[in-house]
């Protein structure tokens, strides 16, 4: 019986700033072979990316890490991000809207009880998740698909 396989690795992401800098994110992957990184957590800067995706990521010497430059496949999971005010306490307005979430099947990871990525995985539907954060005026962004990608009329 084959082991499920565990992350191993990090996975550099670059995500450029409006000043011209750029933000660094490392997740963490399972190595793949021929420089594919499947992702094994959800992005809390990066775009266009989640969890379960594969990456072509080549090791780049001056960074130490694997560093990402396309997505090979992608999974089915979205991500979106949300900001809680006031964070997350058991109870709270801020955790009934992250409950219910989770009663619409997502999953989460929190940067800080203020600051989640939320894995929407391929079963959810994206627009109930939308209709929902709208309806709870909830301050959040699309993160894969950005906001650009699902509405380039918009742009």
């Amino acid at each position: 019986m084959t082991q499920p396989s565990s992350p191993d690795s990090k996975v550099l992401f670059r995500v450029p700033e409006d000043d011209g800098s750029a933000q660094v994110e490392t997740l963490w992957a399972t190595a793949l072979g021929n420089d594919e990184y499947k992702l094994d957590n959800s992005p809390f800067y990066a775009y266009s990316v989640s969890w379960g995706d594969i990456v072509y990521a080549p090791f780049n010497e001056s960074e130490g890490f694997p560093t990402f430059e396309r997505v090979v496949k992608k999974s089915g999971h979205r991500t979106i991000r949300i900001i809680f005010n006031p964070p997350v306490q058991a109870g709270n307005e801020s955790d009934r809207v992250l409950q219910g979430l989770v009663s619409l099947g997502c999953t989460y990871e929190g940067a800080n009880r203020g600051y989640m990525a939320i894995d929407l995985p391929p079963q959810v539907q994206l627009e109930e998740v939308r209709r929902y954060l709208i309806d709870k005026a909830a301050q959040w962004e699309h993160a894969d698909p950005t906001h650009a990608e699902l509405f380039p009329d918009e742009a």
